[in-house]
């Protein structure tokens, strides 16, 4: 009588065990705020980011990310796409994005810029530091602003992948 009852809390335990790490690490809800993302992603829209992935690989040009601004735990959550990535140059001049010099071409939909910000200047990303933009490049409040600025490696929460609510987004985040 005890063992079957020992198998089943046993199982249980598994499952609950399987259930936690799952959503710790897949399953976290970040609420988008604004309209920079659009239009992959709209205000509103509640996305599940993925905080193991970067532990196996490194953040890649064109992800989606959710990150602190200057880390500070007090801010919301920002959702933007990485543009630069660490120990390149950074510039923007007549809204056009330049890596190390030659011109960034993006294969996914985007406003113009007409407010190059900090990055009228060339900037220079330090080895754990990355550039990020909203895609609605007017209305997006990103690393060409000095109150958000370069993203360091460590201020990353992790990758929008998948958009729970509401239902007419539910789906996977195409970066």
């Amino acid at each position: 009588m005890l063992r079957p009852v020992a198998l089943w809390a046993g199982k249980i335990a598994i499952v609950c065990l399987f259930a936690f790490v799952f959503v710790w690490y897949f399953g976290q809800r970040v609420a988008v705020v604004g309209d920079s993302m659009s239009p992959i992603l709209s205000n509103g829209d509640v996305t599940l980011v993925n905080r193991i992935v970067y532990d196996a690989t490194a953040p890649k040009r064109g992800d989606i990310i959710v990150f602190q601004p200057k880390g500070n735990e007090n801010s919301h959550y920002y959702i933007k796409r990485i543009i630069g990535l660490p120990g390149e140059t950074v510039q923007i001049l007549e809204g056009d994005i330049y890596i190390d010099g030659e011109k960034l071409e993006e294969d996914y939909e985007v406003s113009e810029i007409s407010d190059p910000g900090t990055a009228v200047e060339e900037i220079t990303l330090a080895g754990d530091e990355f550039f990020v933009l909203g895609d609605d490049r007017e209305n997006s409040e990103d690393s060409r602003m000095p109150d958000v600025g370069n993203v360091r490696r460590s201020y990353i929460y992790g990758k929008a992948w998948f958009v729970v609510s509401p239902w007419e987004h539910f789906g996977f985040v195409h970066s």
